[in-house]
């Protein structure tokens, strides 16, 4: 959060902590609860907008059950809680803080406190550069209030108002810093292993004693936790003749984590497959299963991928928030004529586009920001989809299960009798789907899908050679869209640097161009995990079938002479809007040829 401006507690003001301390109210007036017929706080209330019928069902309920004051205006929806904050903070001489300072968080009140019963106090200390204060939702909460200042220490009570969303922030950060990493967690199992805490999670017989064990329960959520806050979208848990490895995958990276000893990985492994509701008794073939989590407050889906090998089984767990928000066309990486294009694209009232790439470059997220940008009460969309990675209101979703034969292409036929307008397919893996999508796009639907190639013109390659009729890929298909991830470079320690001749000239950049723009390389910094990346961003093709372009693929299905004739008629390919990247400032060139492929010769992504 932000940090804020100076307060005036005379004024209820809504800024931070730069001023003096807040005023703790007087004895007197804190030992009175607002439902002892506050007629004051009444008439700021009904100033602001609040009906008095409304406030005289409030203090009826109050009477009758107990329940705090700001809770039940909020329910009642009498006033926004901004405003009924600022009159609470008016009428008790309370400052009221929108944002609440969290810079320099002390979080040595996590060890007083579950983080349970300051979510249902609703209420959490924060340390200001004028002192501890304690921020809450209800200044009618005394006695939660006294209880937290009196295991704290604090002789006065310097109370601020804060809305629910703010303190509920503020915990989860305060109690995400103090968690301890599953590396340090083990560290201590280590230390102590001749006490006998090793020996609590070495193999045994019954698989379901190991995983009954506390240890290998926190180690196992240590290690969910830890990527969640590391932004993983993958845990890897491999296991090796002398070792159990656990890395990471952060920004397309694998990271090594954790080392641990052979011995943990029966039941480390046990325990994850007990959560996604396997079969810890089977060892020898593959199995898939999925677990849902919440982690403060973030929803995490997890899908869990088993598979024998030589040492053991290895575990792939595939993390996917479920609380992040979809990305719109906007947000992807697209400049405004891309956007521009893909907009009109996908205001096509029939045809195919197609988005490619390899597994993990961000094909579905795009599809569901088209999605999002299409999406109204006119437009009927259905899609098919393994798995559904976000739900999205108002479109009706599908879940491939091929257990009792719900497969893409046996879905879609489906799909075409509910008079949907969009259909989206998950992926075209096989010539049945790409023969029904391209029949319903013919008659009248458009349709998104996904198919996994190098770049946009080996699509329409790999559709012939999956036996579709040339005619029908031009009848079909209006665009393909190929596009990749490339890593962020971090904002507070990227560096200017003049590259080599040889590198420029492969990205196709002219020195002439670094007299405007400077390049930048990473460096690594404790914000970026010392990788010198934060996040990624898409880079893209968009391939359109005109008729030159049709009349060329009726001949050849040869995807160079496609690319060519593509990029003369204005195509902008993947390395080209790459290049506009690295001279952006936004990723490196090392990124670009890294997920390019530009140059034959490795690169070694980490130096």
């Amino acid at each position: 959060m932000k940090g804020s401006r100076n307060h005036d507690t005379r004024n209820g003001d809504r800024s931070g902590p730069r001023g003096a301390p807040p005023v703790t109210p007087a004895r007197g007036d804190r030992d009175e609860p607002p439902r002892q017929g506050m007629n004051a706080l009444d008439a700021r209330l009904i100033a602001r907008g609040a009906a008095p019928d409304t406030l005289a069902e409030v203090r009826r309920l109050l009477r009758a059950n107990g329940a705090g004051m700001v809770d039940l205006l909020l329910q009642k929806k009498v006033l926004p809680e901004t405003v009924l904050l600022a009159a609470f903070g008016e009428e008790y001489g309370i400052p009221f803080w929108v944002e609440l300072p969290t810079d320099h968080m002390d979080t040595g009140f996590t060890a007083l406190f579950s983080i349970q019963y300051l979510k249902k106090q609703k209420m959490v200390p924060l340390d200001t550069p004028q002192g501890r204060v304690v921020a809450v939702n209800d200044p009618a909460n005394f006695q939660a209030v006294d209880d937290l200042c009196s295991l704290l220490g604090l002789s006065e009570r310097p109370l601020v108002l804060a809305t629910q969303e703010a303190i509920q922030a503020a915990i989860n950060l305060a109690y995400d810093l103090s968690r301890s990493t599953a590396k340090a967690f083990f560290q201590e199992m280590n230390e102590e292993a001749t006490a006998g805490i090793i020996s609590e999670i070495e193999e045994t017989g019954d698989l379901l004693d190991e995983t009954s064990d506390a240890p290998i329960i926190k180690l196992v959520n240590l290690l969910l936790s830890g990527a969640i806050k590391d932004r993983a979208s993958d845990i890897h848990i491999e296991p090796y003749q002398a070792a159990v490895k656990v890395r990471y995958r952060i920004d397309g990276i694998l990271y090594d984590i954790l080392s641990l000893p052979r011995k943990i990985h029966s039941p480390l492994v046990s325990r994850v497959k007990i959560m996604a509701k396997l079969n810890i008794a089977e060892k020898r073939l593959p199995q898939d299963g999925r677990i849902e989590i919440k982690v403060a407050d973030r929803s995490v889906d997890i899908r869990v991928s088993a598979i024998p090998t030589a040492f053991g089984e290895r575990v792939v767990l595939r993390l996917l928030d479920k609380t992040a928000s979809i990305l719109m066309l906007s947000d992807l990486g697209m400049d405004e004529r891309k956007v521009g294009i893909f907009n009109r694209l996908i205001q096509s009232p029939y045809g195919i586009v197609l988005v490619t790439g390899p597994t993990g470059s961000g094909k579905t997220t795009t599809l569901y920001a088209a999605l999002t940008s299409i999406n109204r009460p006119a437009v009927n969309i259905i899609t098919i989809e393994d798995p559904i990675e976000y739900q999205i209101d108002g479109i009706g979703q599908i879940q491939v299960n091929p257990k009792i034969d719900l497969t893409f292409a046996q879905g879609l036929r489906s799909i075409v009798r509910q008079d949907p307008d969009v259909i989206l397919v998950g992926e075209i893996r096989d010539r049945e789907t790409a023969e029904i999508a391209i029949q319903s796009s013919l008659t009248g639907h458009l349709v998104f899908s996904t198919l996994h190639t190098n770049d946009a013109a080996s699509a329409v390659t790999r559709l012939i050679d999956m036996g579709i009729e040339p005619f029908l890929v031009t009848s079909s298909v209006i665009a393909i869209v190929a596009q990749r991830l490339v890593r962020v470079l971090c904002p507070k320690c990227k560096e200017a640097y003049t590259p080599d001749d040889e590198s420029l000239a492969n990205l196709g950049i002219d020195q002439k161009q670094l007299a405007r723009q400077p390049l930048y390389r990473k460096q690594g910094c404790t914000a970026c995990m010392n990788t010198g990346y934060h996040g990624r961003t898409a880079i893209f093709e968009i391939l359109i079938l005109d008729d030159p372009l049709k009349r060329l693929i009726l001949k050849t299905s040869d995807s160079n002479q496609i690319q060519d004739e593509a990029m003369k008629r204005g195509m902008t390919n993947l390395l080209a809007d790459g290049a506009r990247k690295v001279l952006a400032g936004v990723t490196t060139i090392e990124e670009v040829f890294r997920v390019t492929r530009i140059l034959k010769r490795e690169i070694d992504v980490e130096e």
